[in-house]
């Protein structure tokens, strides 16, 4: 059985003797597929190492030159797809259409930071004081670490690491074990488009791995994406070495639909955001904030297109695929237990699923609940999983109190065909993303990525201009030159170098 290394110094590690491993599933079947290794903190130091020896040389080439080495990474990338959405659904799960979906908003991130020149440009004053000039320049902060989920193993990444790498920063990304194979897939790509080995580096891994990175004196920044409690973790012990940290944890995302608000669309949007993925995004709508006039009419609506869907094998042209892991699959359908034992409105239960699959993958249907209370677990936990709870309200204002309540930030909805409504929710909202009339509201690539309250430990938010920010600091020079400097005869076009 093949078993996936890490990839250090622009080549993928030998097997370490005695090198503790981990199975890699396919979660439409059942079987395992290969095994990845988990790094030690040795390990992780050699990939440091390279990181780090990488740094000074990449950090001096001129941006020209890199802006040229992410061009043709955009290429290849843009060329090879299908391959990668293939890797991403035989270990995640997610549909073929979905995984190139995901692809595609991560390569966004690799397009905005191709435009890497204009976004590092200083400022400069002349004659701030006399025969005194003063400047600022951006600068790369240097080794980075990228620990990322096991639910976007592309699109996360990307979030982070073509920014990054543009501005002048080397990488070590710590991917879920769970779905390692596109990182050093990505890693390959790279040196390809020819980027210098130890600019890019991949360390398989657990905690293990986590906590010598948090740890290394070396790494000087994190981007973490995960659940809150590790989140938080990550970002106390980034910070408490010394190092930048933007840690986006996890959600519960709400979407208000108000009685003006075209049932239709609501509907769509609901069984589209809600069970997209299984249910496994961070961005998922999980909570359904019906305003009591239109649920009963709402909540019909979303049962009757949830009943259509196909579920079973991504590669099968199915709508939906399985939970990653069967741990993860019996702790959603926990959750529909104990739905059901509060006394929520079962209205679609999805424990009893035939698939279009092959073997015993982790399936589960999509679940519909009607009548959730605040005090229920489906309420208010992150499920993770294909759960959409309908939670009804009097009014607007309630609704908007509601998810203001919520510990979490992250994103949240408003559907309504009224222009006030919707500037009044826009403001009044306590939540990092919003949509109107648009239930995934993640943004693009050159606006940033992040939530409020319990969904974001840390100042900076992901790509955009506050992702270039976070990789790079800010310089400001001073200077007086008090005899002029010539240069030579050329009279060839300038050219970039």
């Amino acid at each position: 059985m093949k078993t996936i290394q890490h990839w250090i110094n622009g080549a993928e590690t030998a097997p370490a003797t005695g090198s503790r491993v981990s199975d890699v599933t396919n979660p439409a079947t059942g079987k395992v597929t290969s095994q990845v290794a988990l790094a030690s903190a040795s390990t992780v130091n050699d990939a440091v190492a390279a990181a780090t020896a990488a740094f000074p040389l990449w950090r001096d080439t001129s941006l020209a030159k890199r802006v040229q080495i992410l061009f043709r990474f955009r290429e290849l990338l843009n060329a090879r797809k299908p391959e990668l959405a293939a890797i991403i659904t035989a270990e995640h799960g997610k549909v073929l259409d979905d995984a190139l979906g995901e692809i595609s908003r991560g390569q966004e991130v690799v397009e905005f930071a191709c435009g890497i020149p204009h976004l590092l440009k200083g400022g400069y004053t002349e004659n701030a004081s006399t025969k005194v000039d003063v400047h600022s320049v951006r600068q790369p902060v240097g080794p980075a670490a990228i620990i990322s989920p096991f639910n976007f193993p592309a699109m996360v990444p990307m979030w982070f690491f073509p920014v990054a790498i543009a501005a002048g920063n080397t990488v070590i990304l710590k991917p879920s074990e769970k779905d390692p194979t596109a990182a050093n897939w990505m890693a390959e790509l790279w040196k390809e488009a020819g980027l210098p080995d130890g600019v890019f580096n991949v360390v398989h891994g657990d905690k293990e791995a986590v906590d010598t990175l948090l740890q290394h004196e070396d790494i000087k920044s994190v981007s973490f994406v995960g659940s809150t409690p590790i989140a938080q973790y990550v970002y106390q012990q980034g910070t408490a070495t010394g190092k930048r940290v933007q840690a986006l944890g996890g959600a519960k995302n709400h979407m208000l639909v108000l009685p003006d608000a075209d049932l239709d669309l609501a509907a769509d949007a609901a069984v589209n955001a809600g069970y997209g993925a299984a249910g496994e995004r961070c961005m998922a709508i999980s909570a359904i904030v019906a305003v009591e006039s239109i649920a009963d009419e709402l909540v019909a609506k979303i049962a009757e297109r949830t009943r259509t869907l196909r579920i079973g094998d991504g590669t099968r042209g199915t709508d939906m695929g399985p939970l990653v892991t069967a741990a993860h699959r019996e702790k959603v359908a926990g959750y529909i237990d104990a739905g059901e034992a509060a006394g929520a409105t079962m209205v679609l239960d999805g424990r009893t699923v035939t698939p279009d699959a092959e073997g015993d993958g982790f399936f589960l249907a999509p679940t519909l609940f009607d009548n959730v209370t605040p005090d229920m677990s489906i309420y208010t936990d992150e499920i993770f999983g294909p759960v959409l709870s309908v939670v009804r309200v009097p009014s607007y204002d309630e609704g908007l109190q509601l998810i203001n309540a919520n510990p979490y930030g992250n994103g949240t909805a408003i559907f309504t065909n009224d222009g006030g409504a919707a500037r009044r929710f826009e403001n009044e909202i306590e939540v990092g993303m919003v949509g109107i009339n648009v239930p995934i509201p993640v943004p693009m690539a050159y606006y940033s990525f992040g939530g409020w309250k319990n969904s974001l430990f840390g100042d900076s938010h992901a790509h955009g201009a506050e992702g270039v920010h976070f990789f790079t600091r800010g310089k400001v020079v001073t200077s007086r030159w008090l005899d002029p400097s010539h240069g030579g005869i050329n009279l060839g076009f300038p050219q970039n170098s």
